[in-house]
């Protein structure tokens, strides 16, 4: 139950925002993930949200890209990982909605205003990925100290110290 849902609300979004979508992967049972534009970010979770019932994040994840060259890469990818309880169709499955940032100076809107599960997410992965959340109501360090000053430690390019 759900994966059919899923794919229609997948099939939704590529008729509504058809120059949004970047890439797609679907695979049922698995996994369900759009690449959108950055900038349409905010109007496809409002969209998300108003029209098809996904009324929570479940988690944001960072990925750093940097070997990815394709589409003008390297990247971080931020990942949003969406759910719904007041959509019972929707109840089971997962739908991420994924950008790509440039990997110099990732920055993003927060979608804090849409959906305030992702507080404490979106800080994680401000804090070791590098990524700049604008507008988020609290962007400060979560885990690491607040003196900290090197490379964001889930970056590629981190180096362990003592570990050459």
């Amino acid at each position: 139950m759900g994966w059919m849902e899923l794919r229609e609300v997948v099939e939704d979004l590529k008729k509504k925002f058809p120059e949004d979508i970047e890439g797609e992967v679907f695979h049922e049972k698995k996994i369900t993930k759009i690449v959108v534009r950055k900038e349409r970010l905010m109007e496809i979770a409002k969209y998300l949200r108003d029209l098809h019932g996904f009324d929570h994040v479940k988690g944001v994840t960072g990925v750093d890209l940097v070997a990815l060259k394709e589409g003008g890469g390297p990247y971080i990818e931020v990942i949003y990982h969406l759910g719904s309880i007041k959509n019972e169709k929707l109840v089971d499955v997962i739908l991420n909605i994924s950008i790509r940032l440039d990997r110099e100076k990732p920055l993003t809107k927060s979608l804090y205003s849409i959906w305030p599960s992702v507080e404490y997410h979106e800080r994680e992965v401000y804090e070791m990925f590098g990524v700049v959340f604008e507008d988020h109501p609290n962007l400060k360090k979560l885990l690491l100290p607040e003196y900290w000053m090197d490379t964001p430690p889930l970056r590629k390019d981190y180096k362990v110290p003592g570990r050459d």
